[in-house]
């Protein structure tokens, strides 16, 4: 037999090998474990119940992610606020209460249980709001249809957990309702809480 002919039955043997099969534990822990998605792709997954939350309050979305060269908004909303209507209700207002329109800027922190933040409050910082701030002031440029209407900054907290395989079968792949919760990838967020004017310049 020569050289050639002994690598030829070689590459037969090998090729004829059949290939490795997972293991049944492997595959059946990836069902169990939700994939870990990085950081941004969970405050996506928040910003998207914080936004339909805003929606069934009756705000109108304009913008998510609006970002320049100062920073990004998370989610820029219209809408009627009520606790600013109900004090500044009378008849003598500069702003009749049908009217009257509020521009919601909102920072959106999403974070699992243990964080180092309370919740994502801690992250925003005087130097992020003052981003934040800036950023506004430039939208507000680029969109002066908007500029007489009054502006509030507001932060949402949002828990998310991930889910195991059980509860990911009975649950829809995205729900949202008036408990301010929802199921999405594999996880359960809710919004814990929702802080209206948090900050000002």
């Amino acid at each position: 037999m020569s050289s050639h002919d002994s690598s030829e039955s070689n590459l037969t043997r090998k090729c004829d090998r059949p290939l490795a099969q997972p293991s049944k534990r492997s595959a059946t822990t990836d069902h169990n474990v939700p994939k870990s998605p990085n950081s941004r792709a969970l405050g996506t997954l928040g910003e998207n119940l914080v936004a339909e939350w805003l929606q069934q309050q009756g705000w109108e979305i304009l913008h998510r992610q609006w970002h320049c060269r100062w920073g990004e908004i998370d989610i820029i909303a219209l809408g009627i606020d009520r606790e600013t209507e109900i004090n500044r209700g009378n008849e003598n207002s500069p702003c009749p209460i049908s009217h009257c329109q509020t521009l919601a800027f909102v920072e959106v922190k999403t974070r699992s249980r243990g964080n180092w933040d309370a919740g994502g409050i801690l992250a925003v910082s005087a130097a992020k709001q003052a981003k934040i701030w800036q950023t506004a002031e430039i939208f507000l440029s680029n969109r002066p249809d908007l500029a007489n209407n009054s502006c509030r900054f507001d932060v949402a907290l949002v828990r998310c957990e991930p889910l195991g395989q059980k509860t990911k079968q009975i649950l829809p792949p995205l729900t949202a309702t008036k408990s301010q919760s929802a199921t999405a990838e594999n996880y359960l967020l809710t919004l814990q809480e929702y802080i209206r004017s948090a900050f000002s310049n």
